[in-house]
């Protein structure tokens, strides 16, 4: 059976988690909830700009999983954004009291490919609904044996090799350039930790995520080369997802779900649909249980990030005042608001 029928579950769920967000910060969001002859047209105030506030969790993943224990006050939240629209609607609840944000990052059954899901529209989506920190999800193929199928990687690194993506909320008529040298949020990861160690799911800290373009899987010559360069796992979303969390100040981490071997191991073609099947239902589970424990440490009291994940823009912008673009400066106000009006 050729490699890519054996791979073929490695996208086809991306596990996230839902949950929750009552909005109270300071941007206006125009949304709307519920679907069909249903719809309800809201407006949020939304999107935090740089006072005190809440803790809001946005959970990035695909189809698979949209519920979980304990889940209360639901709605589907359709948000219009100036970049188009977001993956689907997103799902907003509480968990015990913790405000939450589920976005699927395929939309519900998986309907767009890595290359076409419009990056600055979700992110753009989160942080209007208020969202501070994101924790996304994301089914990867290893590239270190002893990362096997099932290990969960808390990743800290990435290479960046897609090509074909919108990168930057910021360009013409108002520039920007935030650093990316160490792109997730140490206090994330440090929950995450906890929870898996807690839960005792086989977890690394610490890995690269070596980000392709696809939708094709790797190549032998392409799937040894990364291994050469280090790289521990290979995935085709989390790029420019991470770029444009840190352009909108939400403190972001990656945990990465294996779901196999990628090409370079002797082992991969012998490898079977069902095998991969199995691998990502009991990824899903642990999935759930992670989720399920990491949100009441995320809702203790909060500190600044350490690499400044949250004030990324504060001296990010390089565009004169006078000489920015109005028309720019609109789209920007949701994600660069802060700054824009210090």
């Amino acid at each position: 059976m050729p490699p890519f029928f054996k791979k073929a579950a490695f996208f086809s769920q991306l596990f996230g988690l839902l949950l929750a967000v009552p909005i109270q910060t300071t941007r206006l969001c125009r949304s709307v909830i519920g679907t069909g002859r249903h719809q309800k047209r809201l407006i949020f105030w939304s999107g935090a700009m740089g006072e005190t506030k809440q803790t809001v969790i946005g959970i990035i993943g695909g189809s698979g999983l949209y519920n979980i224990d304990g889940l209360t006050d639901t709605s589907w939240v359709k948000v219009e954004t100036p970049w188009g629209d977001p993956s689907d609607e997103l799902l907003v609840g509480s968990f015990h009291g913790q405000k939450v944000v589920f976005l699927p990052r395929h939309g519900r059954g998986h309907k767009t490919t890595p290359t076409a899901l419009n990056y600055r529209a979700n992110i753009h989506a989160l942080k209007s609904l208020g969202v501070t920190d994101i924790l996304s999800l994301s089914a990867v193929g290893s590239l270190k044996e002893e990362l096997p199928p099932g290990h969960f990687v808390i990743v800290d690194q990435f290479i960046d090799r897609s090509f074909a993506r919108e990168k930057s909320f910021f360009g013409p008529g108002c520039v920007a350039h935030v650093s990316m040298a160490h792109p997730v949020c140490g206090r994330l990861g440090d929950a995450l930790e906890a929870s898996l160690k807690a839960l005792d799911l086989p977890h690394t800290r610490g890995g690269t995520y070596l980000v392709m373009e696809g939708p094709q899987f790797s190549t032998l010559a392409e799937s040894n080369l990364y291994r050469s360069w280090g790289c521990a796992v290979i995935g085709m979303t989390n790029m420019p997802e991470a770029k444009l969390a840190r352009e909108a100040e939400i403190d972001y981490a990656t945990v990465a779900m294996v779901t196999d071997y990628d090409c370079w191991h002797e082992d991969h073609d012998a490898v079977t649909v069902d095998q991969v099947v199995k691998v990502l239902l009991g990824n899903a589970d642990k999935a759930r249980a992670l989720v399920k424990d990491v949100l009441p440490r995320l809702a203790a009291p909060r500190s600044a990030c350490a690499h400044g994940c949250d004030t990324a823009l504060t001296y990010a912008l390089i565009t004169a005042p006078e000489a920015r673009d109005p028309e720019a400066l609109k789209r920007l106000e949701v994600v660069a608001g802060r700054v824009l009006k210090a």
